[in-house]
C-alpha cells in the first residue's frame, strides 16, 4: 500500500469514526477504527474489503452532505462552507476508494483475499439478521455491554476473514482442526459458567442436554422445540456433511482423541455401518415409543443423558485407540443424516482420474471414507464429511473440492468462505 494511500485511509477511517461517536454510537466508532488500524498492520483487512469499506463511506457521506445541505438551504443558513468542508471529506473517500482499486494497489486483490472478504461480509450479514430477529440479546458481549452488537458483529467477522485464509493455506488441516476445537471449548465453558449462576451465560435459560446426536430425537418427543433441527437443516443446505467436520461442538473432542491413537487411522470393520444405521433408526422410534407411550420427561432425560455418557465412552475407548473418530462415524445418527444428505447436494470431494492409490490421504482421514475399498472406488466413502484434511495430503494434488460448474479452485474458496462464515455465526452465539 502506497505512503499517500495509508495517509488517506488513517484520515479518513479516523473521520468516519468521529461522525459515528458524534451521532451517539460509540461502537461504531470502535468498529470503524478497523481501517485506520489496518494503515499501520496492513494484513489486517483485506484490499477487497477495504475497497467495499471506501465506496460505502463514500456514499454515506455524499448522502450526509447533500442532507445538510439541503436542510441549509431550507432553513436559509449558510451553507457554501458547509459544502466545502464536506465536500472534501467525499473527495478524499473518493480519492481513497480510487488509490485502493489501482493496479499496482490491487495485486493484493487475490484469491485468498476475496475468500477473507467473502467471509467477512457472509458473517457480517448473518449476525445482523440474527440479532435483528431474536427476542433477546443474541450476542454475548451484549448482555454485558449493551447496544454494543455492530462492534462484536465486526469482531467475528473480522476472525470469520483470518479463519478462511489459514483454512485456504498449507496447514489447513490443523487450522481446522484448533478453531473447532476452540469453539467447543467457548460454548462448553459458557454452559459450565451458566450452570454456576451467571444466567448472563445461558441464551434463554431453558436447559437440555446439549448433546448434537440428540437434534432429532428432541423434538420427535417433545412435539416442539424445533429450533435446532431448522438449523441443522439450514446448515446442510449450505455446506452438506461439513456440519460434522466445522460446526458441531461436540465431534471437536471426537477428533482430539481420535488423534491420539498412534499411527494412521484403523478402517473400521464392514459391520460398524450396519450399527450405524441401527442407531439412526432407534434414535427415530425410541423418542416416538417414549412419547406415545406418556413417559415422564425424567424417564427421557435419562435415556438420553444415557445415550449421550455412552457416546462419551465410545470416544475414549475407541476413538482415542484407533485414530478413527468412531463416535461421529458409528455412534451418532445425525452424522448419517448428514452423510446421507450431503449425497443429494452439490459439494463433493472428488479423487481424480490419475490417482496413485499411494495411501498419503488416508493418513489425514478420521471419517474412515478413505479406506483401500474407497481407494479402489475412486471415490471417499459415505462417511466424508468434507473436512478437507486429505487434500493438502495428497502429494498429487488429485483431491480437490468440487461444486458443479465452478473450477476447483474457485469450488474450494466458495467453500471455505461459507464454512468460515458458519462457523464464525456459530462461535458467535455458542450458547444454550
Amino acid at each position: 500500500m502506497s505512503t499517500i494511500a495509508r495517509i488517506l485511509l488513517f484520515l479518513c477511517g479516523m473521520v468516519t469514526a468521529a461522525h459515528f461517536l458524534r451521532s451517539g454510537g460509540p461502537w461504531l466508532a470502535l468498529a470503524a477504527l478497523l481501517p485506520p488500524a489496518a494503515a499501520f498492520f496492513p494484513r489486517l483487512l483485506p484490499r477487497p474489503l477495504l475497497v467495499l469499506g471506501a465506496l460505502a463511506a463514500t456514499a454515506l457521506w455524499t448522502s450526509l452532505t447533500a442532507h445538510l445541505i439541503q436542510w441549509r438551504v431550507l432553513t436559509q443558513e449558510p451553507w457554501m462552507r458547509l459544502a466545502a468542508i464536506l465536500g472534501t471529506v467525499c473527495l478524499a473517500h473518493a480519492a481513497l476508494t480510487a488509490l485502493l482499486m489501482r493496479r499496482g494497489e490491487a495485486d493484493s486483490m487475490n484469491g485468498a483475499a476475496w475468500v477473507r472478504t467473502a467471509a467477512f461480509i457472509l458473517t457480517a450479514a448473518i449476525l445482523t439478521l440474527a440479532r435483528h430477529k431474536a427476542p433477546v440479546p443474541l450476542l454475548l458481549g451484549e448482555r454485558f455491554f449493551p447496544a454494543s452488537g455492530p462492534f462484536w458483529t465486526v469482531c467475528f467477522a473480522l476472525y470469520a476473514g483470518i479463519l478462511a485464509e489459514w483454512l485456504l493455506g498449507p496447514q489447513s488441516a490443523r487450522a481446522r482442526s484448533l478453531a473447532w476445537t476452540f469453539f467447543s471449548l467457548v460454548f462448553f465453558v459458557q454452559l459450565a459458567l451458566g450452570l454456576a449462576g451467571w444466567s448472563r451465560f445461558l441464551m434463554t435459560g431453558t436447559l437440555h442436554l446439549p448433546v448434537p446426536a440428540l437434534i432429532l430425537s428432541g423434538p420427535l418427543y417433545r412435539g416442539e422445540g424445533f429450533f435446532m433441527l431448522i438449523l441443522f437443516g439450514a446448515s446442510l443446505l449450505l455446506l452438506g456433511s461439513a456440519w460434522c467436520s466445522h460446526l458441531c461442538y461436540f465431534g471437536a473432542w471426537d477428533d482430539r482423541l481420535s488423534r491420539l491413537a498412534a499411527g494412521k487411522p484403523r478402517p473400521l470393520p464392514g459391520w460398524t455401518c450396519r450399527l450405524r444405521a441401527a442407531m439412526l433408526v432407534l434414535a427415530i422410534l425410541v423418542p416416538l415409543l417414549l412419547s406415545y407411550s406418556g413417559a415422564s420427561g425424567s424417564t427421557a432425560l435419562g435415556a438420553a443423558a444415557a445415550f449421550g455418557l455412552a457416546g462419551i465412552l465410545v470416544m475414549l475407548l475407541y476413538s482415542r485407540r484407533n485414530g478413527v473418530m468412531t463416535h461421529c462415524t458409528v455412534w451418532c445418527p445425525v452424522g448419517l443424516v448428514a452423510n446421507l444428505a450431503g449425497r443429494m447436494l452439490p459439494w463433493r470431494v472428488r479423487m481424480d482420474d490419475g490417482c496413485t492409490r499411494c495411501g498419503a490421504c488416508v493418513k489425514a482421514c478420521r471419517y474412515n471414507a478413505l479406506t483401500p475399498a474407497d481407494l479402489d472406488a475412486g471415490r471417499p466413502g459415505l462417511s466424508c464429511s468434507l473436512c478437507g484434511d486429505c487434500l493438502s495430503r495428497c502429494p498429487h494434488g488429485f483431491l480437490r473440492y468440487k461444486l458443479f460448474g465452478f473450477s476447483a479452485d474457485n469450488s474450494r474458496r466458495i467453500f471455505v468462505a461459507l464454512a468460515a462464515a458458519l462457523h464464525a455465526a456459530f462461535l458467535a452465539v455458542a450458547r444454550i
